[in-house]
């Protein structure tokens, strides 16, 4: 089977009980999340704020991001049903709550700004249309509101390619045939993640839209130049 980027959140629903096994076992996976929201520059442990999780899974965005800024009131939203009931099975402050949507139907889903932080963790790479997507959370973005898209992109790097190939096929496909006895949606992964913009061609795409102050900067270890922190503003 393969998937549509379309079907990518209805596929995580039937993967969803497994999921936080197969990403726990991936070395800096929780870590590199935390490095993303810090590195938004929450002032204040986010009192005050309002942060919007775009994309949440089963909660280790929303975990990263409440981290960062304790103190913030936090919207996680995510297309999975599966994904968000893994993640409302979790202990949470009442500053954090959960929205079933598509990123493509945050406004018919309730979900309205301003915010004063949005993150998304692997969600672009998975949109049928990013450039849609990523204007509304512009829109939903207070005036110098800090925009992190929490990201795989491998196309400018030949080495950080190969290595990503390499451990796609030898370790993340098996390990995710064995835990959901199909691997569809891994398989996925790692054609997605060849797909997706380089880094340069995203930082140049949220320019084109509107953001500000665009940079990325990458991560330690063997994930090095293949994921990456897109950080962003919106204009003042």
């Amino acid at each position: 089977m393969s998937l549509r980027r379309y079907d990518v959140p209805d596929a995580f629903d039937s993967g969803a009980e497994s999921y936080d096994g197969l990403v726990g076992a991936n070395p800096g996976y929780h870590e590199h999340l935390q490095l993303s929201a810090r590195r938004m520059g929450l002032p204040d442990g986010g009192r005050g704020l309002r942060l919007l999780d775009i994309g949440c899974g089963t909660g280790a965005s929303t975990a990263a991001l409440l981290k960062a800024a304790p103190l913030a009131e936090i919207v996680a939203v995510d297309g999975s049903a599966g994904m968000l009931e893994q993640a409302r099975r979790k202990s949470w402050p009442a500053t954090v709550t959960f929205v079933h949507s598509r990123a493509e139907n945050l406004a018919e889903a309730g979900v309205s700004g301003p915010f004063d932080g949005i993150l998304a963790a692997y969600l672009v790479r998975n949109l049928s249309d990013p450039d849609p997507v990523l204007s509304t959370l512009l829109s939903l973005l207070r005036p110098g509101g800090v925009f992190a898209a929490h990201e795989y992109s491998v196309r400018d790097s030949r080495v950080a390619r190969a290595i990503w190939n390499v451990v796609a096929t030898t370790v993340i496909i098996p390990l995710g045939r064995r835990r959901d006895g199909d691997g569809a949606l891994y398989r996925y992964l790692r054609r997605s993640v060849n797909e997706f913009d380089g880094a340069a061609e995203f930082r140049e795409r949220l320019q084109r839209i509107g953001f500000t102050d665009v940079r990325s900067e990458s991560v330690s270890g063997w994930q090095r130049n293949i994921v990456h922190t897109f950080l962003a503003r919106a204009p003042r």
